[in-house]
């Protein structure tokens, strides 16, 4: 082995140690290329003109339409747990599937699913979910082991069911991994993929492993029914009462995840200006349940839906040469909808300016957004000195000297982002570790919507699984004292065993993975 292919693995290596001390993830990255790159230089293996490329990268990530989406879903997000959308959701949803043996476990699956399609920020929903669900669980009898892998497996959804901030990420860095692909193949003309494939993609893997979830604690409910036990029946509401009740507190989020994901995948919408519809929605859920000028608010929201369904049957683009008499009452409909939809939103944000919650809310994205951007510059350095060390070659060298030709670079990629996802977060391996293996899986034949999906499953799991998951670490910081962190671990295990099935279905059966976008949108 040369010193070139020494240093590029020894970078490696070394950036991974150094995030594992907890060093700032941007600052470890943009250091140690830096550090690399000067040994490179001294010892005449590395070209500084990579380092010119640069500000061109950065630029280009400034400017990318798509990475628009991500401060626009992480507002969406932060604005729907300040909405108490959860906390309406679980104490209905508990009531009504409570009278069932597991009937709050199942409450908590397809609340974490709703959430995560409202979300898509997996921490905040795995606290909200312990606060709000965990105590219930406990008081009404749950096994302390069932209780907590069911609400850690339900917070994070997030990761799968889109809109996801992960998904997000790893779409735009696919994306570029593919085009460069194929330009490597000769391929001059290269096909696109968008987020929104892999939106498309993900939805049904994240659908199954609901199902799974869902399944398992039937199963555990039936075996063991002392782990599970039904809620008593609240005399107090009527059977009516409570089915109104649960459908005042569903029909907001799910009209929301419609109107989100329906626009994106009926082709209405970008992600991005899906991401800007959903940003207001949840504005105006939130300024609905503060109280105060609900009228404008609901009007709002209702005029926003009617701006959908125009959009969808009508041509609403004003700088066209050609209007037809339609599409110009359509355009001047689309006007006074537009103003209603203003009015709306200004009174909602007028309440939550009041009460404080747009300032923690912008906080949160600003911050949330900023440590996303200064990673992905301290990545695309990274990137550059890898690059320049040679190290594609080396791990082209490598993935292709695995056993089993494609099927074992696969499984080898997957077995390293599983382990690393212990110890890095999942915006790290999105910048760092994808970039680098995924032109090699794509050049090999590699579907990159299924490879998109199958890395999401991928660091779901590592998310939820003992000693090291995320979802654990944040599940235990707010969980009572009376629960062990034994007993978060071993609830969490049957739940990674459901992890490892989804992922083994969808690697049997990549249709389930590639077929909705290919129907959706037959760009594949």
């Amino acid at each position: 082995m040369d010193l070139r292919s020494s240093l590029d693995i020894l970078m490696f290596v070394t950036v991974c140690a150094v995030l594992m001390t907890g060093f700032p993830v941007a600052f470890t990255l943009a250091g140690v290329a830096l550090a690399f790159g000067t040994l490179g230089i001294i010892f005449g293996v590395f070209d500084f003109g990579f380092m010119a490329a640069l500000p061109q990268r950065i630029y280009g990530n400034m400017t990318n339409d798509v990475l628009i989406a991500v401060p626009l879903f992480v507002f969406m997000g932060t604005m729907l747990e300040r909405s108490k959308v959860a906390e309406d959701l679980l104490e209905n949803m508990g009531r009504l599937f409570g009278r069932l043996r597991g009937g709050l476990g199942y409450s908590v699956s397809i609340v974490g699913a709703l959430l995560a399609a409202s979300t898509g920020i997996v921490g905040a929903t795995v606290v909200t979910m312990s606060l709000l669900a965990l105590p219930t669980m406990l008081r009404r009898g749950y096994d302390p082991s069932l209780a907590t892998g069911s609400i850690a497996a339900a917070g994070t959804l997030g990761q799968i069911i889109p809109p996801s901030i992960v998904l997000v990420l790893l779409g735009d860095t696919l994306a570029n991994s593919y085009q460069r692909a194929q330009l490597e193949q000769g391929i001059f003309t290269p096909e696109t993929l968008s987020v929104g494939d892999l939106f498309a993609g993900a939805l049904l893997p994240g659908l199954l492993l609901v199902g799974l979830y869902i399944l398992y604690q039937i199963v555990r409910a039936a075996l063991d029914p002392k782990s599970s036990p039904a809620m008593p029946d609240d005399d107090s509401i009527s059977t009516a009462e409570l089915y109104r009740r649960t459908l005042r507190a569903l029909i907001p989020p799910v009209a929301l995840i419609v109107a989100v994901m329906g626009s994106i995948l009926g082709g209405i919408a970008t992600p991005t200006e899906a991401a800007a519809l959903g940003a207001i929605g949840a504005t105006l859920l939130a300024g609905e349940r503060t109280g105060g000028m609900k009228r404008a608010v609901r009007a709002a929201a209702l005029a926003l839906i009617a701006l959908l369904i125009l959009t969808s049957f009508m041509d609403l683009r004003t700088a066209r040469s050609e209007i037809s008499g339609s599409d110009q009452i359509g355009i001047w409909i689309a006007y006074i909808l537009c103003a209603i939809v203003a009015i709306g939103l200004a009174a909602a944000l007028w309440r939550l300016w009041r009460g404080g919650v747009v300032a923690e809310v912008a906080q949160s994205t600003a911050r949330i957004t900023s440590m996303v951007f200064v990673i992905l510059i301290g990545a695309a350095l990274f990137s550059l000195v890898f690059r320049g060390l040679g190290g594609d070659d080396t791990v082209h060298e490598f993935l292709n000297s695995m056993p089993g030709g494609t099927t074992g670079a696969i499984i080898t990629v997957m077995a390293i982002m599983f382990l690393l996802g212990f110890f890095l977060d999942f915006i790290e391996i999105i910048f760092v570790v994808v970039p680098i293996v995924a032109p090699i899986l794509l050049m090999m034949g590699v579907d990159p919507v299924w490879l998109g999906v199958m890395m999401a499953l991928n660091l779901q799991t590592s998310f939820l699984t003992p000693p090291f998951g995320f979802a654990l670490f944040y599940l235990r910081g707010v969980a009572p004292e009376s629960v062990t962190t034994m007993q978060i671990y071993r609830g969490a295990v049957p739940f990674v065993g459901l992890q490892l099935v989804a992922i083994a279905i969808v690697a049997i059966f990549p249709s389930i993975a590639t077929w909705l976008p290919r129907a959706l949108f037959a760009t594949m």
